[in-house]
């Protein structure tokens, strides 16, 4: 037998920059990402509607600064409609090759996390991978979904079945952008926040507990320091957990996700992902503190945190069919990576471990004593 057995290194360059009002004709941001490089600029179209006047802003920088914009911007399906089948990922194929965008272009991509998903994996296969810069316009995009790697799209019924990794060029965090958010989507990615900060940041889940009043308000200032430290510890991570692409079989920032996951298709995506995220945490969170991992006295103040910003931790969903459709949800989240079932749980706030079995009998447990929560805290706030 004759082998070669070679390997090699290539180091990526993960920017993300914060900011705000990336399009007035002033603000360096963009100009100094994008230079003498022709960009083709994308627009969700939930954007484009709650912002009518962002397209025309975006041709005006563009004019102001000298840059080369491909044309108008373009507008396609936003939310979680752009990942349901392949329309969006194939008509931005379409303009990159109309528009001859290279892998010395760029393709400025500006939407919620969804979006991001499916013009992100388009990047990412056409010419084998063109340049993109990503510009979240949701709390959920511009604290994790969008300051990631991951891009993809629902196939097969599976969340994220087909997608790539891929490194942005680059991530701006306009928080100009979240201010036609309304109350629910301003509250949706503060729940990564929560996450992020159980699992590695004790300090920032108690600036958490003190902001709660302010961001379950809508304080765009609260707001923007929590998504600040939650893009930051959730990029940190990337660069520095040893498996960026995900080659093993765990998952270390997925606390809860199996269970949101699959509730988001049991509610047939009636719960946003942060909605789902926040009943997937508060289930896990509690198993952990059923197998003896985490305390009461924490566990309490987990449930505190994710009610008092406004979340539900219970949906119907959790006990169709005796939980069977929702238990299916494990083999799923293993299935995805393959190998061996790997869920991370809190051990303390701050901290956590990595278990590869969860019994059906825990999780039911679980969601009956959400459902009881849930209509406490219901009833003692009406």
């Amino acid at each position: 037998m004759d082998e070669l057995d070679l390997s090699f290194s290539v180091t990526f360059r993960h920017r993300i920059l914060f900011t705000e009002d990336a399009f007035a004709a002033s603000n360096p941001c963009l100009k100094g990402l994008l230079g003498s490089a022709k960009f083709l600029p994308l627009v969700d179209s939930g954007l484009a509607k709650s912002s009518p006047r962002l397209l025309e802003s975006i041709s005006t920088y563009a004019k102001a600064n000298g840059l080369q914009m491909t044309r108008e911007p373009l507008v396609l399906t936003g939310g979680e409609a752009a990942k349901k089948d392949t329309q969006v990922v194939k008509a931005v194929l379409a303009a990159i090759e109309t528009d001859k965008i290279c892998r010395h272009s760029y393709v400025l991509a500006i939407g919620g996390g969804a979006f991001l998903d499916a013009v992100g994996f388009a990047c990412a296969t056409a010419h084998r991978g063109v340049r993109v810069i990503r510009m979240p316009t949701t709390t959920l995009g511009q604290g994790d979904a969008g300051v990631g790697v991951k891009n993809g799209i629902n196939t097969f019924g599976k969340k994220n079945f087909t997608g790539a990794f891929a490194v942005p060029a680059a991530v701006v965090n306009d928080l100009k952008l979240l201010t036609t958010l309304d109350a629910r989507g301003k509250r949706d990615g503060l729940v990564e926040a929560v996450k992020v900060a159980l699992l590695k940041d004790a300090d920032f889940f108690s600036a958490l507990e003190k902001d709660v009043t302010h961001l379950a308000a809508g304080d765009l200032s609260a707001i923007g320091r929590a998504i600040r430290r939650s893009a930051e510890l959730h990029a940190k991570h990337i660069a520095g957990s040893g498996d960026p692409f995900e080659l093993g079989s765990a998952r270390p920032l997925d606390l809860g996700h199996w269970a949101a996951h699959k509730l988001e298709s049991l509610t047939a995506h009636r719960l946003t992902h942060g909605e789902a995220v926040a009943i997937g945490l508060a289930l896990d969170m509690l198993c952990a503190r059923d197998l003896g991992l985490f305390g009461r006295e924490e566990a309490e103040r987990v449930l505190r945190l994710l009610t008092s910003l406004g979340f539900r931790i219970y949906a119907p969903e959790l006990h169709q069919q005796e939980s069977v459709p929702l238990l299916s949800g494990l083999e799923e989240f293993r299935e995805h990576l393959g190998g061996q079932l790997t869920l991370v749980l809190p051990t303390a706030i701050g901290q956590s471990t990595q278990i590869h079995h969860l019994a059906p009998s825990y999780v039911r447990a679980v969601i009956d004593e959400l459902k009881t929560y849930d209509q406490l805290t219901c009833a003692a706030q009406s």
